[in-house]
């Protein structure tokens, strides 16, 4: 899941995160460093430009230490490292939800001390205790958000809803490259469990969505956002805060994000220590500085992705503009919707295989 933004803050949108450190610490407390730590190194993999800008030069000042930053561009890339034997010694990985299911089933995460994560109590209780880690024993939340359709107002020519008007559409669109959330919608569509473990149901899925492609361009990397604003589609399946970035970025009035009304996949990053990491103390206090209200709230300030830390939130530390979103911080009734992806070695592989399968029929590559 590459999260592609913006390197710098958008103007008023992002007030809260341009305030500096300083003076934020003054108003609103801030974080202390356990002893013991300074003179180490942390390495950190994360995905791409996925941390507000001062993020982990606040870090290394409040903690001394330093800080490795490494960036992937996709939760594969992150798990082979980790299998392969985490030769570059990551101390904090920032896996997926459904890749969670699959790394704690291939013991790739050191269980979490959370008497070193105080913090963790910031975090709000809908996000707690997740299906993926029950209790947390090996995550805990960073960002979330949900994969919806961004269009082009003026070109498509009505307000977007469903998945039938992207389905249907005279005109081209582009995909997004994440089997479990377009066979995920294609089996909540057919009235499936977006989670089923029965082949011929996510092989009808795949039927679906080939029967429904006419109109598909290209299955994309997570670059939608950049096509859309290029022009080359009309409309395109994408991660929540790419396209609320584009809106930002483009100071224009072209562009919208809708969640479909018949729902979509749900997804949490999460924060995670590697089995063989080598400053595991070290790492557990990054986790707890990321959960401080302040520090979460300028990471969400800055990506548009909805913060799972609740004192953010009720401290007012969230951007107004993206708070009152309900495409990003969902209401009741749109978040009953939403479907987590549920993931295990042996559910994978069905998945898999159909996704593989049904882009090489329709090659429709970039």
């Amino acid at each position: 899941m590459v999260k592609r933004f913006v390197l710098l803050l958008l103007g008023t949108l992002l007030t809260v995160g341009s305030v500096p450190a300083a003076a934020r610490d003054e108003q609103h407390g801030f974080w202390t460093c356990p002893e013991g730590l300074s003179g180490q190194t942390l390495n950190v993999y994360n995905w791409t430009t996925y941390i507000a800008e001062d993020t982990i030069s606040n870090f290394e000042e409040l903690c001394g230490v330093t800080v490795v930053y490494d960036t992937y561009a996709s939760d594969s890339e992150m798990q082979e490292a980790l299998e392969q034997g985490n030769e570059a010694g990551y101390d904090v990985v920032v896996p997926t939800d459904s890749t969670v299911y699959v790394m704690v089933a291939e013991n790739l995460f050191r269980p979490l001390n959370f008497d070193h994560i105080p913090n963790f109590a910031n975090v709000s209780q809908q996000l707690k205790n997740p299906p993926y880690d029950p209790k947390n024993q090996f995550t805990v939340p960073y960002q979330w958000g949900t994969i919806g359709i961004g269009y082009n107002k003026t070109k498509v020519g009505k307000t977007v809803t469903s998945w039938n008007d992207l389905f249907s559409y005279q005109g081209s669109v582009a995909w997004l490259d994440d089997e479990r959330a377009m066979l995920g919608v294609a089996l909540r569509l057919l009235g499936y469990d977006p989670n089923t473990d029965n082949p011929d149901e996510v092989a009808k899925a795949a039927q679906y969505l080939k029967d429904h492609s006419s109109n598909l361009k290209v299955i994309a990397p997570d670059d939608g956002q950049d096509r859309l604003a290029k022009g080359e589609e009309d409309m395109v399946i994408e991660y929540s805060g790419d396209i609320f970035h584009l809106i930002a970025d483009c100071k224009c009035n072209d562009f919208a994000y809708v969640i479909p009304q018949e729902g979509t996949r749900v997804w949490v990053d999460n924060m995670a220590i590697p089995v063989n990491a080598p400053h595991p103390d070290l790492a557990e206090a990054f986790i707890d500085y990321v959960l401080n209200a302040q520090v979460g709230a300028d990471i969400s300030n800055f990506t548009a992705y909805a913060s799972p830390n609740q004192a953010a939130i009720d401290n007012g530390l969230i951007e107004q503009t993206y708070l009152s979103n309900t495409a990003i911080y969902p209401d009741a009734t749109v978040m009953k919707s939403l479907f987590y992806v549920v993931s295990s070695p042996e559910l994978a592989p069905i998945f898999t295989q159909n996704w593989d399968a049904l882009k090489a029929t329709l090659n429709r590559n970039p």
